[in-house]
C-alpha cells in the first residue's frame, strides 16, 4: 500500500515538472522577427540583478520604499549593477540631459562630484556607453565662471579636478542639466551640476563604467545639490549584493531604518570623508589587544563605497591576521592567485558559502556606544580565482597609513543608511537581492499595484521611455509574449565555447535580471573562428508570459550591445531576434493537473477504503469460522432456567 501512495506522487510530481516546462514552452508560430546591423560594435555592460518578470500591463505607478513619514520628500530608489570583486565596484544608472543620454557610474561615498566622459574628450577611455553629447540636450548649460568655482584659462567657465589614490585623474568642465533616476524612482528628474571630462588617466581611462556618481559631501555633491533643493532628505543607502551575486540596491533621501539596525555616530568635522566610530575587532568573540585609538589615526576609520577592499593601520592588521589564523584549524594555508600580491589564502572550505561560518570565525566590529556590527566570512574574504573552495583575506595592511579605510567588501549583504542629518551611520545585515521586499516585511507599507492585477513589475528602464517605445521594437500592444529568441555572433572560438555554455546561460540570465532557469540554448556552432549562438527567453514557472515592458528592456539591452558578458565569450553582435506569442491552453491543459490530482486522490481513498473493508471482513471471518454440515460440534451442557 505504501508503495502504491509513493508511486502515485512520484507520478504527480513527475507531470507536474513536465507540465510547468512545456507550458513555458509553449509558443504560437506567429512571432515577429527583426533583422539588426551585424555590423554594429559592442558596448559592455555590467551585471545586475533584478526581480523576477511578471506578465503586467505597463503602468507608471511605482512601488515606493517606506520613508518616515507621509508628508517627507520622496526618495529615488534605484539599483546597484556589478560585481565588488569581479568589477571592483558597483555602478547604477543615470540619465543626464533631454532626451536622456545614459551612462552607467561608480557610485563613490569618497567622491564628492559626479561626471561622466564629454564628447569632446579626447584623453578619455572608451567605456560602455556613448559620451555625453550637450549639443544634443536642449536643457543642457554650462556653469559660467564665478567667485564659488575654480575658473579655465580663459575664465569663461568653471571646472573641476579630482585624483584619487592609484593616481588615477579625471578634469573637466562643469555643466548644469536634467538628471534623471529611472522608472523606479519616485522623485522626479532634477536639475544638476555635473563635471563634463575632458581628460581621465589610469584606471578611469580603463574601466568599463562610464563615470563617478559623488555621494560625498562638498558643493558638487549630487547628494547636497538635491537636499539644497528640498527635494530629498538629508541621507542616503546603499545595499551591496553577497559573494558570488553581485548587484544590490540603493536609494537617495529618506527611509525608515530597521528596528534591529546597528548604528555608530559620524562626525563630519572629524573628516572630509564617511566616518565610523570603532572602538574594537573582536575575532571568534574575543577582542584584539589594542588600544582604540589605534582606529582614530589621520581621518579615523572612513567609510568608502568606491574601495574594494579593507585596509588596517599596521599593528590593526597584524593582530587581525593572527586572531584569524589561530582559529583555522582543518584549513590549508596557500598561495595566492597574483605572485604579485603576498596574499593569505586557505583551501579546503568548500564552494558553499553559506557554510563558510563553519570553516571562519565570526568577526565583530564595536563602535564607541557599544553597539557591533557582525561580520560574516563573505566581509572578509573573498574567492580564490585559481583554486575551488580556497579563500583569501580581502582585508589587508594600510601601509604606514594609519587611516582604517572600509572598503565595500565589509558591508557586502549590508544596508548601510547615511543619515547625515543626525551625523550618524546605520547598519542591517540582510540580503541585499531581496531587500525591497525584507523592508516591506519589517513594517514597510504595501506596495502600490503597477496594474489592475496587483503585480509589480521593477525592470529598470529610462526615465523617458514609454509603451509608445514599444513600437520602435516592434513590439505588439496585447500579445502576450510566450517567448524572445535571439540570435548572435560570439568573437570567441567555438571549441572554448563549448566547454562553458552552461555558464554562458548563467551570465546572460544574470545580466536580464532574470532566473537562469527562463534561459534556454537552442543551438550553437562553429563559423570560422567566432561562435554562432541562439538562445530563448521564456517566462519564469510563476507566470504565464513576459510582459511587454520586461521584453522591452530585455530586448534594448541585448539589441543596443549593453550586455556584460565575461571575457571567457569575448564580445558580442545580435544578428536577429523574434517574438513569439503564448499558445493559449485549451481547458483540458489549463486542468489537467487538478483533474489527475483528483484521480488519484480518488484513488487512493478508494484503495484505502478497500483495505479497511478487507481487513473488517478478515476478521469477521475468523470470529466467526465456517463449519462443514457434517462436522462434529463438541456436546455442551445445557444450563437451567
Amino acid at each position: 500500500m505504501a508503495r502504491l501512495i509513493q508511486l502515485t506522487i512520484l507520478f504527480i510530481q513527475f507531470y507536474y515538472y513536465y507540465y510547468i516546462t512545456t507550458t513555458a514552452h509553449g509558443v504560437s508560430s506567429n512571432g515577429t522577427t527583426f533583422l539588426l546591423d551585424s555590423s554594429r560594435s559592442a558596448m559592455i555592460l555590467p551585471l545586475f540583478l533584478s526581480p523576477p518578470n511578471l506578465c503586467t500591463k505597463f503602468s507608471s505607478t511605482r512601488r515606493l520604499l517606506q520613508r518616515s513619514n507621509a508628508n517627507a520628500p520622496p526618495n529615488a530608489r534605484m539599483r546597484l549593477h556589478d560585481d565588488l570583486l569581479i568589477n571592483g565596484y558597483y555602478t547604477t544608472r543615470l540619465w543626464i540631459g533631454t532626451p536622456p543620454q545614459r551612462f552607467a557610474l561608480i557610485v563613490d561615498t569618497g567622491s564628492s562630484v559626479t561626471y561622466v566622459p564629454c564628447s569632446s574628450c579626447e584623453q578619455c577611455g572608451r567605456h560602455q556607453d556613448p559620451k555625453f553629447q550637450p549639443d544634443l540636450s536642449s536643457t543642457y548649460q554650462s556653469v559660467k565662471c564665478n567667485i564659488d568655482c575654480n575658473c579655465d584659462d580663459e575664465n569663461q567657465q568653471c571646472v573641476y579636478e579630482r585624483q584619487y589614490a592609484e593616481m588615477s585623474t579625471s578634469s573637466g568642465v562643469l555643466g548644469e542639466d536634467i538628471i534623471s533616476f529611472g522608472n523606479l524612482s519616485a522623485l522626479a528628474p532634477q536639475r544638476a551640476v555635473f563635471g563634463c571630462e575632458n581628460m581621465e588617466t589610469g584606471d578611469l581611462y580603463s574601466q568599463h563604467a562610464d563615470g563617478i556618481m559623488g555621494l560625498g559631501r562638498g558643493d558638487l555633491s549630487i547628494v547636497d545639490h538635491l537636499v539644497d533643493k528640498g527635494v530629498i532628505n538629508d541621507s542616503f543607502s546603499l545595499c551591496y549584493g553577497g559573494m558570488g551575486i553581485g548587484g544590490g540596491a540603493m536609494v537617495l533621501g529618506g527611509i525608515s531604518p530597521p528596528s534591529n539596525m546597528v548604528f555608530s555616530q559620524s562626525d563630519p568635522v572629524r573628516s572630509p570623508y564617511y566616518n565610523i566610530d570603532l572602538k574594537e575587532i573582536h575575532v571568534a568573540g574575543k577582542p584584539l589587544p589594542l588600544n582604540p585609538t589605534v582606529f582614530d589615526g589621520k581621518h579615523g576609520t572612513i567609510l568608502d563605497s568606491g574601495t574594494t577592499y579593507a585596509y588596517l593601520p599596521e599593528a590593526a592588521f597584524v593582530s587581525f591576521k593572527d586572531a584569524i589564523m589561530k582559529e583555522l584549524h582543518s584549513l590549508k594555508p596557500i598561495r595566492g592567485p597574483d605572485p604579485n600580491y603576498n596574499d593569505i589564502c586557505f583551501s579546503g572550505a568548500g564552494s558553499d558559502i553559506s557554510q563558510l561560518s563553519s570553516s571562519f570565525p565570526v568577526v565583530e566590529m564595536v563602535f564607541g556606544n557599544g553597539q557591533k556590527l557582525l561580520l560574516s566570512p563573505e566581509n572578509y574574504l573573498f574567492r580564490h580565482s585559481k583554486v575551488h573552495g580556497a579563500y583569501c583575506l580581502g582585508i589587508f595592511q594600510n601601509g604606514k597609513d594609519p587611516t582604517t579605510l572600509l572598503g565595500g567588501i565589509v558591508v557586502r549583504n549590508t544596508l548601510v543608511l547615511y543619515d547625515r542629518e543626525n551625523s550618524k551611520i546605520g547598519f542591517w545585515k540582510t540580503n541585499c537581492s531581496e531587500l525591497w521586499e525584507r523592508l516591506n516585511v519589517d513594517g514597510a507599507p504595501p506596495p502600490a499595484p503597477s496594474s489592475s492585477n496587483g503585480n509589480n513589475s521593477n525592470t529598470e528602464m529610462p526615465p523617458s521611455m514609454a509603451p509608445s517605445d514599444q513600437k520602435h521594437y516592434g513590439l505588439p500592444d496585447e500579445k502576450k509574449i510566450g517567448q524572445i529568441t535571439f540570435e548572435m555572433m560570439l568573437n570567441v572560438n567555438y571549441s572554448d565555447l563549448k566547454l562553458h555554455i552552461s555558464e554562458l546561460a548563467e551570465s546572460i540570465a544574470q545580466e536580464l535580471g532574470i532566473n537562469s532557469s527562463q534561459v534556454y540554448i537552442l543551438n550553437s556552432m562553429e563559423k570560422g573562428n567566432a561562435s554562432y549562438i541562439e538562445w530563448a527567453v521564456v517566462p519564469s514557472e510563476s507566470a504565464d508570459c513576459i510582459s511587454n515592458v520586461t521584453a522591452l528592456s530585455m530586448i534594448a539591452r541585448v539589441a543596443e550591445s549593453h550586455m556584460h558578458l565575461p571575457d571567457t565569450f569575448g564580445s558580442y553582435h545580435l544578428i536577429n531576434w523574434e517574438i513569439k506569442a503564448s499558445a493559449k491552453r485549451t481547458w483540458w491543459q489549463q486542468h489537467f493537473l487538478l483533474v489527475v490530482l483528483a484521480i488519484a486522490v480518488t484513488f487512493i481513498f478508494g484503495l484505502l477504503a478497500f483495505g479497511i473493508w478487507f481487513i473488517w471482513r478478515h476478521r469477521q471471518r475468523a470470529l466467526n469460522p465456517y463449519k462443514p454440515v457434517d462436522a462434529v460440534v463438541t456436546e455442551q451442557e445445557l444450563q437451567p432456567l
